[in-house]
């Protein structure tokens, strides 16, 4: 009998051995690139188009299990932490520190980083990131201190579970101490399992293999590199003329998805849910500082009409928080449908919108011209011409503004524009992360909307920690930022990421388009 179990024990080995044996070293991975960054440090910047490329040269202290579709914290893997545990009233959280980590420069990694990236978060740092993206996910963060190079502690106001959620990001690599943030941005240093080479702007970003990762045989490919072309059509032609290996994630549309596969039958394609919502951006001055006409231009929304329009039929209807079952936060149907501009009787909404408009001297005499501001891609553009055609039933005539990439966030932290359409795109799949960046008070709303009762329930949601209860008091939030037509949501996008089928193990998450992109042990059969 324990004869038989040992042999049984042996086959599974081999089983579960049995990819290993596969996979093969060397090659690059050839990536279509859909724009070009205005720079290259994932901290500064809420792009995919830096993640993608930049998150394998860098190490996280955790990061999301790269294999695993959804994002929870049952699947937050260590990393440059070797483990982590939280003192008895969950305001202290330490981390043990991986030894013999070197960053690609050949300076030892240690707990000094730890601390200087999370002061460089916090704006308590000698040097400053010209756009602090992320200061606001770690508003409840009091200090990190050191005890010795290998242990970290980050010190908390009050208890945050979640907190393991935000670290475990794409958006949260770990920075080296003795490098500038002038030289991050145009040449980053990591740890991770691939070092930067190069970024021609407008041309091309490549990386290589990191010879000395601290993983032994890791990453399997040679390097990656990055072909930036913003046509989408002209990215697809060139996939299945076999120039590339991979068209940039998520930017296979639904329509050009039967365009790839009769060009390419045998390309591998994945058409996933993303936590990515084009969104309306209303500068709160006049007359958008009137939240009765925010209120008007939320109601007229026909969310049904972008999504076939867009996706034929493939995307969905949901507010602040990516709707379930992929979204693990995402409001009841039921209850969203209570809300305004939610109501599936379409024509009933525009009719209320309209008398709204008509009760503030708008009519079909007196029209409301507007700009409608969009980054300079197709995800961004083709929404907002829908958006424009709607508006037309409330009186609203409204202009295209395309924006390109390098000046679009700081347009809208200027506030320089009247209405915009934005994508907000959740790097965690958490209420800790999308709450205190897109709606607190002080945060990236581009609306300067400040509410300090919704402040109050975000914090206490946060501290929460029965995770039903957490998911009523966020469902509340959520349905207090629909009312107040705070960024109003189109739609969740659905789309498409195709591959070769000689590209191996990578897989596309589907709460997040951030998250997954370390690449470590991606390889290439050929």
């Amino acid at each position: 009998m324990r004869v038989m179990k040992w042999l049984l024990l042996a086959i599974a080995s081999l089983a579960l051995g049995s990819p290993a044996l596969a996979q093969k070293q060397g090659g690059v991975l050839r990536v279509t690139h859909r724009d070009s960054p205005g720079n290259l440090s994932i901290h500064e910047m809420g792009t995919v188009s830096v993640i993608m490329p930049m998150m394998g040269v860098f190490n996280n202290l955790v990061i999301y299990d790269q294999h695993a579709p959804q994002n929870t914290l049952d699947t937050v893997k260590p990393e440059l932490a070797t483990s982590w545990a939280w003192n008895q009233d969950g305001t202290k959280l330490t981390f043990q520190l991986r030894d013999g980590v070197s960053w690609h420069d050949g300076k030892p990694f240690t707990s000094e980083d730890v601390k200087c990236t999370w002061d460089l978060l916090a704006g308590k740092a000698k040097d400053s990131f010209k756009i602090n993206s992320r200061k606001g996910w770690y508003a409840n963060l009091t200090d990190v201190t050191t005890n010795g190079p290998r242990e970290a502690t980050f010190h908390l106001k009050q208890p945050q579970p979640a907190l393991l959620a935000l670290l475990a990001s794409g958006f949260t690599p770990v920075y080296p101490c003795h490098v500038s943030q002038r030289d991050m941005r145009q040449a980053p240093i990591g740890t991770g399992p691939f070092k930067f080479k190069e970024f021609k702007a407008n041309q091309s970003i490549s990386v290589v293999r990191n010879p000395n990762y601290w993983k032994p045989g890791l990453p399997y490919l040679d390097g990656v590199e990055y072909t930036i072309i913003p046509n989408r059509s002209t990215a697809m032609l060139a996939f299945a003329a076999g120039k590339f290996d991979m068209i940039f994630p998520f930017e296979v549309s639904i329509p050009l998805l039967k365009d790839v596969k009769s060009q390419m039958p045998n390309a591998v394609c994945e058409v996933t849910p993303t936590n990515t919502a084009p969104n309306v951006l209303m500068n709160p001055i006049p007359p958008f500082d009137n939240l009765d006409i925010r209120r008007a231009v939320a109601m007229v929304l026909d969310r049904k009409a972008f999504i076939d329009i867009l996706t034929e039929g493939q995307g969905d209807i949901g507010t602040a928080l990516q709707p379930q079952p992929e979204g693990r936060w995402g409001m009841p149907a039921e209850m969203m449908r209570q809300l305004p501009g939610y109501d599936p009787d379409v024509a009933k909404s525009r009719e209320a919108a309209r008398a709204i408009m008509r009760a503030h001297g708008y009519g079909p005499e007196k029209r409301l011209a507007v700009k409608i501001s969009t980054r300079n891609l197709a995800v961004y553009r083709d929404p907002a011409v829908i958006l424009i055609s709607q508006l037309k039933d409330i009186y609203i005539d409204g202009e295209l503004e395309p924006i390109e990439t390098a000046n679009w966030v700081p347009k809208l932290i200027r506030r320089d524009y009247q209405m915009a359409v934005s994508i907000v795109g959740n790097g965690v799949d958490d209420p800790d992360q999308g709450f205190p960046e897109n709606y607190a008070c002080g945060s990236r709303t581009y609306m300067d909307y400040c509410n300090p009762e919704l402040d109050r329930l975000i914090a206490a949601q946060s501290a929460e920690r029965d995770q039903e209860k957490r998911k009523l008091l966020a469902w509340d939030i959520d349905r207090r930022l629909t009312v107040d037509a705070v960024r109003p949501i189109l739609f969740y996008i659905k789309a498409g990421t195709c591959k070769r089928p000689e590209v191996k193990n990578m897989t596309i998450m589907v709460n997040s388009t951030f998250n997954g992109w370390r690449m470590e042990d991606v390889w290439i059969d050929r």
